[in-house]
């Protein structure tokens, strides 16, 4: 549910459109009906990155070889350029 309420209104009842908005509710806030803001809840969202467990070898870690090297570097596409 929401309520609208003008600038000057907001100014006065300020403290009591924060418990309303506590308690859930949205309010517009308008000038010269206008809605011109909202005051809603702030929602806590927990953001999880990645979503899956990944395992890795004891090889990932081992030194690459010169021709893996050099195209990680770049190099095989450096001279393919010049």
């Amino acid at each position: 549910m929401s309520v609208t309420v003008n600038v000057q209104e907001a100014k006065t009842r300020l403290s009591e459109l924060l418990k309303r908005v506590e308690a859930g509710e949205d309010v517009v806030i308008a000038r010269a009906g206008h809605p011109i803001a909202e005051l809603r809840p702030v929602r806590k969202v927990d953001l999880v990155f990645g979503g899956f467990d990944v395992e890795v070898g004891d090889a990932f870690f081992e030194p690459l070889d010169e021709g893996d090297l050099a195209a990680w570097e770049g190099a095989d596409a450096v001279a393919e350029a010049g």
